[in-house]
């Protein structure tokens, strides 16, 4: 059956239709629920990997002495 005859038959099926009403149905409900139990599962997923990580944040950086100043050094010289 070519692809025209398969859309001839099926045009009287979709007249029957209120063409002023359109709704997603079980199909929009079910792929919306898919796709909101991924994003959930990722979420999980991305809580236990942040709670692994094992930040130390580094110290600030010294200031630089200007000529004026002399640095002070660990042995006292």
């Amino acid at each position: 059956m070519y692809a025209t005859q398969a859309m001839t038959q099926l045009v009287p099926l979709a007249q029957e239709l209120d063409e002023n009403k359109v709704t997603p149905g079980v199909l929009g409900f079910i792929v919306f629920a898919v796709m909101a139990g991924g994003v959930w599962l990722l979420m999980k997923s991305m809580t236990r990997h942040m709670g692994r990580v094992d930040f130390e944040e580094a110290p600030e950086p010294q200031p630089k002495a200007t000529a004026g100043q002399q640095r002070a050094t660990p042995g006292g010289k």
